[in-house]
């Protein structure tokens, strides 16, 4: 199994969501974040006071599939996330070990 962590921007959820529920996954795990990446914030000026904007809000999206559905959930996440502006995001992957379903003690792919 592997683990998908995909940081986003938030506008792009939806458009996600649903690109990957075309192919067949339904499940994930979406959290609000703040970050930056090579983009380091921005700059607004309010009430004539500039300030820096370090933090930019961010959409997390977690997943976890079958390794056989990796390269199409991925294709499909940065399909469906592009701007093609910086800020655009990035996809993490990695190994996950086990799993297991808390209510029917299911283990493996069974559980997720």
């Amino acid at each position: 199994m592997k683990k998908i962590e995909a940081i986003i921007k938030p506008f792009k959820l939806e458009e996600v969501k649903d690109a990957l529920g075309e192919i067949g996954i339904e499940g994930m795990t979406v959290t609000e974040v703040k970050g930056f990446g090579r983009q380091r914030g921005h700059t607004e000026i309010y009430r004539g006071s500039e300030y820096t904007v370090d933090f930019l809000p961010k959409i997390k999206v977690e997943l976890v599939i079958s390794d056989d559905l990796l390269d199409s959930a991925v294709a499909t996440i940065v399909r469906a996330a592009k701007t093609g502006k910086i800020g655009d995001g990035k996809v993490f992957i990695s190994c996950v070990e086990e799993a297991v379903r808390i209510r029917t003690e299911e283990k493996g792919l069974a559980a997720v």
